[in-house]
């Protein structure tokens, strides 16, 4: 059984993944004189355990081996999701210098020579969208100090999202792609302790997602997005229609750099649940079919399509059973996943060259 919550952005009913208890999000982005662009990292101060798939083909990646499952680190305290395409991967470090003044990190130790002080060193997982020139200029791209600004605006109940962040400069078929987020919860019947049953678990599942896909969120044919994710939508009329249909399909944007076809799909799906670093990658493997339900197609060769996966631990699975509590948590992966892509185009706004469907379809966001 599932619930879904009330995002705080348009009143969509899509929730968000800062729902689950423990976890910041935070933006920062430049628009104007050749900007468009940005960054937006997903904290989780109290730390959380990680996992990560990477399935496009064009992925730009950093720390993606040190949170692999047989590898030593257990716990991470931050994500990094980034616009600038491999130099984007530089805002990492404003996250890291950010969870260092925390003392957030790997901890290495203390001996002769060192502070009193236990030094820590931030593991912090990042992915790029492409979104080169965007803004005009393809040398204007995030740095160090887009990741400790977007860190330094982290909430627990983040309102901002669409063309915010990572998603400023996301190109999502034809139209401005964004940042977008979802939620739900889990009932996990408790373990039996005798002839008593024990109480239920309420697990929640949150996701974020930063759509600059190759393909679409949006159907050219209905108008609606291929994944409304639970929303009465009515269908654009036939004028919108056709509007939307001609920027599905148009060429790409003049001014907008070089290889429109390379783009990518990114984010993060958390829990509440305990969960191993397999189970939180394979719960960031099943978020990938979430993408594939919302985005047509999805994983080309010129996407670099990656999700990451937390699990806070707050809630401890039954023992007895286990694989059917797992198997709840990871069909709501890939929903959450799904509605997050769809809430990232519809959350967006214009900004540059490319339209908001927001703009072309009017007429859906008065259903």
């Amino acid at each position: 059984m599932t619930s879904t919550r009330r995002s705080p952005t348009d009143q969509l009913p899509f929730g968000s993944i800062t729902d689950v208890a423990g976890i910041n999000v935070g933006h920062f982005q430049r628009t104007g004189r050749g900007w468009q662009t940005g960054t937006t990292v997903v904290i989780a101060a109290g730390g959380a355990t990680p996992g990560v798939d990477v399935r496009g083909g064009g992925p730009g990646t950093r720390e993606t081996d040190a949170i692999d499952p047989q590898n030593l680190v257990q716990e991470i305290h931050g994500i990094c999701l980034t616009g600038g395409s491999a130099f984007g991967l530089a805002a990492s470090y404003g996250l890291m210098s950010w969870l260092e003044e925390r003392s957030l990190g790997f901890p290495i130790g203390s001996g002769a020579g060192i502070p009193p002080v236990v030094p820590v060193v931030p593991v912090v997982p990042g992915a790029v969208i492409f979104d080169l020139g965007r803004g005009g200029n393809g040398a204007n791209r995030p740095d160090a100090d887009f990741g400790s600004k977007a860190a330094h605006n982290a909430r627990s109940a983040q309102t901002k999202w669409g063309s915010v962040g990572a998603g400023t400069g996301a190109k999502a078929g034809g139209l401005q792609g964004g940042v977008g987020t979802a939620s739900t919860t889990v009932r996990i019947p408790g373990q039996p302790s005798g002839a008593v049953t024990g109480t239920d678990i309420e697990v929640t599942i949150g996701a974020l997602a930063v759509a600059n896909p190759n393909g679409s969120v949006i159907d050219p044919v209905s108008g609606l997005p291929w994944e409304p994710s639970g929303l009465r939508l009515r269908r654009p009329p036939g004028d919108e229609r056709r509007v939307l249909a001609a920027a599905l399909a148009g060429p790409a944007v003049p001014g907008f750099g070089v290889s429109e076809s390379l783009n990518t799909t990114i984010g993060v799906v958390a829990t509440s649940a305990r969960l191993n670093k397999a189970e939180t990658s394979k719960m960031a493997s099943v978020a990938h079919d979430g993408m594939a339900r919302a985005v047509r197609p999805a994983h080309s060769m010129t996407d670099g399509d990656t999700v990451f996966g937390l699990a806070t631990g707050a809630h401890p699975l039954p023992a007895q059973a286990r694989h059917q509590a797992l198997n709840l948590i990871l069909a709501a992966a890939a929903d959450t996943f799904a509605a997050a892509c769809t809430h990232a185009v519809l959350a967006a706004t214009t900004i540059g060259p490319l339209a908001a469907y927001r703009d072309l379809c009017p007429s859906v966001y008065r259903s």
